[in-house]
């Protein structure tokens, strides 16, 4: 319930907005490559995690832990709208492989939560403790470069952050601890996922 509550309580809170004028052009080059290769691959991650949710909700959604992924999944859906506003806004290219992101991260969430709500579990805490540790090294890079260029970008993936933070606690609440094979099961997934994130920023 501790998580629900946290979750939804991040849910209610707006996105971060701007009403300022922007220039594009303005930007560096250098600003504008670094840029181009964040908002592909966060907007590609964002796409699959929203894709996992889908896969445990249409296997766990009528049970008691429905709720709380349904929570979770309204943050994705926010996070991936956003991306998806941010994407032209700065002429980024999005990921060529999101069929493959589709595929790959319905078959990761539907078959995580045929093993159970802690299998399931186990699946979030992992991927959202790469995802958290992704936006954090974007954080750091974007403030050693021209940081008063990027306002929007860090105050987004800031905020971002510590959603994928509590989702990740939310699933430790929730038991994520006793999937059979939890530690297995984990390294497996947080390799699955830096490889992804490595491949979505190039591809």
């Amino acid at each position: 319930m501790l998580g629900l509550n946290r979750t939804h309580n991040l849910i209610q809170r707006p996105l971060v907005r701007y009403s300022s004028k922007f220039n594009y052009n303005s930007l560096p080059e250098e600003s504008k490559k670094q840029l181009d290769r964040i908002l592909r691959v966060d907007h590609a991650g964002e796409y699959g995690a929203n894709r996992i949710y889908a896969g445990q909700m249409a296997v766990l959604g009528k049970t008691p832990v429905g709720p709380t992924i349904q929570h979770m999944w309204d943050q994705e859906k926010d996070h991936l709208k956003k991306f998806e506003e941010l994407i032209p806004k700065y002429r980024a290219r999005p990921s060529a492989l999101l069929p493959l992101w589709d595929i790959g991260g319905y078959a990761l969430g539907f078959g995580s939560a045929l093993l159970g709500k802690e299998a399931a579990m186990a699946v979030t805490v992992a991927v959202e403790s790469v995802i958290t540790e992704h936006y954090n090294n974007q954080l750091r890079d974007l403030l050693e470069k021209n940081p008063e260029k990027h306002t929007e970008i860090l105050e987004v993936i800031k905020q971002f952050r510590d959603d994928e933070q509590a989702h990740h606690d939310t699933g430790l609440e929730h038991e994520a601890e006793k999937a059979i094979f939890y530690r297995p099961l984990s390294e497996v997934v947080k390799a699955g996922c830096r490889a992804a994130v490595w491949v979505a920023e190039r591809v």
